[in-house]
């Protein structure tokens, strides 16, 4: 998770991303269970790996960040985890930040926007 991509926006990223099929996101439950959108699959970080990084910090504040990354699973599955922190934070608690420490990360060029 040490390499990242700046663009502008969030949203300019996802845009791209979808124009490359790239539009299911894998998401932790209340439960601490990861699962990929639309699948009852449950995921352990060893199923999954970060293909690429990409970080943003807001613009008013830096507590305003997000991450996105795009994660792909062992049935080749692409798909992108969004990690908002600060402010707007969309998850609570170590469960998710130690999933995603996890995650065994292999940078792919293929994925530079």
């Amino acid at each position: 998770m040490e390499s990242s991509e700046q663009m502008a926006t969030l949203s300019q990223v996802m845009e791209k991303i979808s124009q490359r099929g790239i539009t299911r996101e894998f998401r932790m439950n209340d439960s601490g269970e990861m699962k990929f959108e639309n699948s009852g699959k449950n995921y352990l970080p060893s199923d999954l790996s970060i293909l690429k990084t990409y970080r943003f910090e807001g613009d008013s504040s830096p507590d305003d960040n997000a991450v996105l990354y795009i994660v792909k699973d062992t049935d080749g599955n692409l798909g992108m985890i969004i990690d908002s922190y600060g402010a707007d934070s969309n998850y609570s608690g170590e469960d998710f930040d130690a999933f995603l420490r996890d995650i065994p990360v292999h940078e792919s060029d293929e994925f530079n926007l």
